[in-house]
């Protein structure tokens, strides 16, 4: 048994002080009782661990690589996805292995347990099959064996190349299953996961209405009863108009129409929609997968999360192209996109709690569902997923309650995380992974052998 005890938690009924958390040998919480004795491992604050709830890992390796202007006289996320597909054309399976635990390292020291995988880098370049029609999911398994963050992977069917169905374009290839292809791919992807602990789990994504049928979105839909299920919706204005030519009617309408929904869903970035088709799709229990800071970088849009919360949407975080793995940066990103537009201030508090703490909470209750993980909360019987903030120092010293959350997300940056759990597996120790230098060394000879190549 492993004790910690906490000068301030955040628990579900609110804040306390002196908090004791013993953590079991099975990776669940065993006790949480306030009021405590110090005892067992000092922490500051202690906070429930997020799940990043929507990851591309293998784009961490193009950062930096996408932000010169090309000929066309407007750059977009058309052209940036241009740049994306011959980017991958080069990358083995050894490269996505190094990537994907250098981001899930990265993840886990910015204070996120779960890496919930969006994976759709499937085959070689130009489409064939490896021996192992699931060798690339059992990179990301391995990468995740080695850095002990939580894994829900969510193996993706990537049909055609748009609405007309036709044929999936270069750079596309190592994405593409027939229906039947994917449901071989996904039982051979969740067998991959057998070797990981007893937390990680499979989930299921259609990529999108332009990439997969209706009957195959029906399909994936039935696989995994129960399990998460994840697909892009919305993301773009030129998406909207392709979905609303071909089938009537747009994205969020279509899905609302022909599909029920309900907390199992998660609809990444829908930076595009209506205020009915928001209040519709709110009404579902559906997650927002919003991503602030990839959309921001691709051009997207702004997500209405004031309509959206006043509907009682749910929503979460994720880090999607890992241009930069920042779980208190993709918060105040969301935030502050919403002042920019309505030009005013807290606009996503509520009376009795901040907007840090809306921000928060809101990012544990989605990312929960989306991972399709038990978690998310300080509480007897969870994973104990887990996030240890330093207090000494001058953005977080002095602070109490609600200022703690506010006081991190909106004047803090990297390094205030100390110490995470993962399942009970302390994965980050005074601020860094156990296994930094030979991650990071790994990824630095990778990205060598990239530029060699390119």
């Amino acid at each position: 048994m492993t004790a910690l005890w906490a000068q301030h938690a955040l628990l579900p009924e609110g804040w306390a002080e002196n908090v004791r958390v013993e953590l079991g040998a099975d990776g669940r919480i065993a006790q949480v009782e306030t009021g405590a004795a110090p005892a067992g491992k000092r922490v500051g604050l202690l906070l429930p661990a997020m799940a990043n709830l929507h990851s591309h890992v293998f784009q961490r390796a193009m950062a930096g690589l996408s932000e010169a202007r090309g000929p066309q006289p407007r750059d977009t996320f058309w052209t940036w996805r241009q740049i994306m597909y011959r980017f991958l054309d080069h990358l083995t399976p050894d490269d996505v292995e190094a990537i994907a635990a250098l981001v899930q390292m990265e993840m886990l020291e910015a204070g996120y347990a779960t890496n919930v995988e969006f994976h759709y880098l499937h085959h070689r370049p130009g489409g064939a099959f490896y021996d192992n029609i699931a060798e690339m999911s059992e990179r990301i398994a391995a990468a995740a064996a080695r850095t002990g963050i939580g894994l829900t992977l969510l193996p993706v069917h990537y049909q055609f190349g748009g609405l007309d169905q036709r044929p999936l374009g270069p750079g596309q290839q190592r994405f593409g299953t027939t229906p039947d292809e994917f449901v071989t791919l996904l039982d051979a992807a969740e067998a991959a996961l057998r070797h990981l602990p007893a937390d990680a789990g499979i989930g299921v994504a259609p990529h999108s209405l332009r990439a997969v049928s209706a009957e195959a979105l029906t399909l994936c839909e039935n696989l995994r009863p129960g399990r998460p299920l994840h697909m892009h919706l919305a993301e773009q204005i030129p998406e909207v108009e392709e979905v609303q030519a071909a089938r009537g009617r747009r994205p969020v309408e279509w899905l609302l129409d022909n599909h029920s929904l309900d907390r199992r869903w998660t609809l990444i970035h829908i930076t595009h929609m209506t205020e009915d088709e928001t209040r519709r799709l709110a009404a579902t229990g559906a997650t927002a997968g919003l991503c602030p800071i990839t959309e921001s970088s691709l051009g997207d849009g702004i997500f209405n999360g004031t309509i959206w919360k006043e509907a009682g949407g749910r929503l979460g975080f994720g880090s999607d192209s890992n241009i930069r793995i920042s779980l208190i940066e993709e918060l105040r990103t969301l935030e502050y996109s919403q002042r920019l537009r309505d030009t005013a201030r807290a606009v996503l508090a509520e009376p009795g709690r901040s907007t840090g703490r809306v921000l928060y909470e809101a990012g544990l209750d989605g990312g929960t569902t989306a991972a399709g993980r038990e978690t998310g909360a300080i509480a007897t019987g969870l994973w104990a997923d887990l996030c240890a903030v330093s207090l000494d120092n001058p953005v977080m010293f002095g602070r109490k309650g609600d200022e703690l959350l506010d006081s991190l997300i909106f004047a803090g940056g990297d390094g205030l995380v100390r110490d995470v759990w993962a399942a009970g597996r302390h994965v980050v120790r005074d601020g860094r992974h156990p296994e930094h230098d030979r991650i990071t060394a790994d990824y630095l000879a990778c990205i060598g052998r990239l530029q060699e190549r390119m």
